[in-house]
């Protein structure tokens, strides 16, 4: 039997219907992101988190189908939220997101 971490990237990277969302939607993909920062996602009792960057490059891989991205498309996306309509910041959580991470089975919390 192998042993496999919980790993929010990974639940991700196999969900469809967060894929879709990210290749139909700048606001969805930039919450994504946003989400991703500053926080610690839990499953199952284990820990998963990332850096800004880190965070950037998964919402980049979950559009690749579609847009030639890179990480610096997303990383501090959020300092522009005041420009662009629906954009949060790093840290902040959508109801939405929310609600797709719980459906793959992660809550959250706030670090710092």
């Amino acid at each position: 039997m192998t042993f496999m971490e919980e790993n929010l990237e990974l639940d991700l990277n196999n969900s469809d219907y967060i894929i879709e969302k990210c290749l139909n939607s700048e606001n969805y993909s930039q919450n994504l992101y946003a989400s991703l920062c500053n926080r610690k996602f839990l499953k199952n009792e284990k820990e998963w988190f990332c850096s800004w960057r880190h965070a950037g490059g998964i919402v980049a891989g979950l559009r690749r189908k579609k847009f030639l991205e890179e990480y610096v498309d997303w990383y501090c996306s959020g300092m522009f939220s005041d420009k662009f309509e629906n954009y949060i910041n790093e840290g902040e959580i959508t109801e939405e997101i929310s609600n797709d991470l719980l459906k793959l089975g992660w809550t959250h919390e706030k670090i710092g």
